[in-house]
């Protein structure tokens, strides 16, 4: 598989204080990468060292195997990104911020601007001032102004802050889009880990400066390992007690279920036994592990995300 970005041994230390700490992770052509973490972690400082807009203090970022250090020009040319808020003039059409925009990039055709405009599907809004679109709509002309030179990666930094439900469904919709018929690997900051959790391929965790876990989503809904049961019987103690002295299974009551978690695979046995043991089993409910569970697992609780 082809690697788009690469993050190597990649340090920020701004006066006495180290910010970043040896970060090393990379980035697939055509996938969506979410990077998470709470409030101070470092995923906005890694952003900026990512697009050029603050100094490596050590290490170094390959882009399309140029080095973001040595070859600043050649490497920064693959990359489309909007961090914190897109600005676009509102008093102009989105036509003619993207004309605008165009005209400090060699090579940008009028065609080129029509096809990122269908990709985000702005093609109604086009000609109306920037200053009547809604939010989602600005987000939208913003990657379409980050998509004009065809850049192989996009950053985005919060794409989906303040927008509401239908609005964040539009651009989870547009940033797959993106990386399935574009090849555009994809690299999201956000607060949403349930929506990240829909729109991404893999994931990053960074806590104080430093690399928690870099996971595979589709990984995380798969695995057994993490899955609750919960049941509903008619005698919860006993049913507690045979988990216990049978399965080594430490289960609680919890609002009326008996709950424990288990490997998938040994659900129908628990149920077998129970069943025998005379204790009436009503309902079986599963519960996987969530991306959330997940995160506050491995950040902790009481950090503010």
């Amino acid at each position: 598989m082809n690697i788009a970005m690469e993050l190597q041994n990649v340090h920020k230390t701004i006066g006495q204080k180290e910010i970043i700490k040896g970060l090393n992770f990379s980035i697939r052509s055509g996938e969506v990468f979410g990077f998470l973490g709470p409030n101070g972690a470092g995923k906005t400082t890694t952003i900026r060292m990512m697009v050029g807009l603050m100094n490596i203090t050590k290490g170094d970022i390959k882009i399309n195997g140029s080095s973001i250090k040595d070859d600043f020009k050649e490497a920064i040319q693959h990359v489309g990104a909007i961090v914190e808020n897109p600005e676009m003039y509102p008093f102009m059409s989105g036509w003619k911020n993207l004309k605008h925009y165009a005209r400090m990039i060699p090579g940008i055709t009028d065609n080129r601007i029509k096809e990122v405009i269908t990709l985000v599907g702005l093609e109604k809004a086009i000609h109306e001032k920037v200053g009547r679109y809604s939010l989602g709509m600005r987000q939208r002309i913003g990657i379409a102004q980050a998509l004009l030179h065809s850049p192989s990666i996009l950053i985005l930094d919060e794409p989906t802050n303040g927008l509401d439900p239908a609005g964040i469904r539009e651009i989870r919709h547009y940033i797959r889009n993106l990386a399935k018929k574009e090849n555009v690997s994809v690299i999201v900051s956000s607060h949403l880990l349930t929506e990240i959790e829909l729109m991404c391929d893999r994931i990053g965790i960074i806590k104080n400066g430093e690399l928690v876990t870099v996971e595979d989503v589709r990984d995380n809904q798969e695995n057994d390992q993490h899955i609750t049961v919960k049941l509903e019987v008619d005698d919860k103690m006993a049913a507690i007690t045979l988990l216990k002295d049978q399965f080594d299974i430490e289960a609680k009551e919890v609002q009326s279920n008996v709950t424990f978690k288990i490997e998938k695979d040994q659900i129908p046995l628990i149920v077998k036994q129970l069943v025998q043991e005379n204790i009436a089993v009503f309902e079986v409910a599963l519960e996987r592990s969530s991306l959330e569970d997940k995160f506050f697992e491995l950040i902790g609780e009481n950090t503010i995300a």
